[in-house]
């Protein structure tokens, strides 16, 4: 056991390592900067996030992750080389097996780009798991047994509603809209009613502050900068929580349609255990003020955010590398 276990949570917004015997070792955006003159990696993670938006001419910051799955390759296998360094070392003898999330509905092609990428980053193993069910291990549902337990896991680029029973997914639906499209219909909404343009990190920073998915009965407010659409000059405006749950309200709802369309595939027998155990979800969008209670009302079926949600995906996943022999079934491996 000379040779490293590492678990890597690779989502859209950040990106999560965990290692055996030491646990969750780091939380960082998955950002990376490269100078344009020579590509060389100049900035990665929390550094490099910084530089979103602010880059000159020779710098480019880029997310090599859309909507969950590789959306770059090069970069991404810069990305998983610089967290795999950081934590075995600059000098190593033995390469460490990685394992990594995808999502269920994602395609033979990604899968494969995600497995090539690993070992082309210096893993001697790569393993691949799902992230609904490395949620729901994480989350500590009971997933070998035979009842049915449903997990939604909302990241930054996709958002799967997933139906578990006897250690494996019985059904699925992904959709391709979570965190960052939450941020992108922010901004879209001060541009059509305030004619003001912001970041994607002002976006973020009022979703976190303003941001719920029902009415909050006290409203509150927040000072917000950008530039003017007419003037094309920088300008300030009072933004309110009622403003943003109806910007994000269409978002919402398309992910419990998701929701909805997994309750309806879901065998009658399965479907009994769910009204019992409701719906955990999983995942840092799941954080969002209210969004348990919308989807509660919304599907009928008692809803819960897991604990540490933001962590459920990258400590499954370590559980599973740790006891890589029970759950051979569950990965794949190249």
């Amino acid at each position: 056991m000379l040779r490293k276990r590492i678990a890597i949570d690779l989502g859209t917004a950040n990106t999560l390592v965990w290692v055996q015997g030491e646990g969750v070792v780091t939380n960082e955006p998955t950002v990376v900067a490269i100078s344009t003159d020579d590509n060389k990696v100049v900035a990665v993670g929390e550094e490099a996030k910084r530089m979103l938006g602010r880059t000159p001419e020779a710098l480019l910051a880029s997310c090599p992750m859309r909507d969950g799955v590789i959306a770059d390759y090069q970069v991404t296998k810069a990305l998983l080389a610089y967290f795999i360094g950081k934590v075995v070392g600059k000098v190593y003898f033995l390469r460490p097996d990685v394992m990594i999330c995808v999502p269920a509905g994602c395609t033979q092609v990604e899968r494969r780009a995600a497995l090539d990428a690993t070992l082309a980053a210096g893993a001697a193993h790569a393993y691949l798991i799902e992230e609904p069910l490395a949620a729901a291990i994480g989350a500590g549902i009971p997933v070998s047994a035979p009842s049915g337990h449903m997990i939604l896991d909302i990241g930054g680029g996709a958002a799967e509603a997933a139906v578990i029973s006897l250690g494996g997914v019985v059904t699925h639906k992904s959709i391709r809209v979570a965190g960052n499209k939450i941020d992108e219909a922010i901004q879209s909404y001060l541009k059509k009613k305030h004619n003001i343009i912001v970041g994607d990190q002002t976006s973020e920073e009022i979703k976190i502050k303003l941001a719920s998915a029902v009415e909050l009965a006290k409203e509150e407010k927040m000072e917000i900068s950008g530039r003017d659409l007419v003037f094309g000059l920088p300008r300030s405006i009072p933004v309110s929580s009622t403003d943003i749950t109806e910007a994000i309200s269409g978002i919402l709802s398309q992910i419990v349609g998701t929701v909805k369309a997994v309750l309806e595939d879901t065998p009658p027998e399965l479907a009994a255990d769910i009204i019992d155990k409701g719906i955990t979800m999983s995942g840092g969008t799941s954080m969002l003020r209210n969004f348990d209670k919308l989807m509660t009302e919304e599907t009928g079926v008692p809803c819960q955010v897991a604990e540490d949600a933001l962590y459920c995906v990258v400590k499954g996943t370590g559980v599973v590398m740790e006891n890589l022999d029970l759950w051979k079934r569950s990965v794949t491996t190249k």
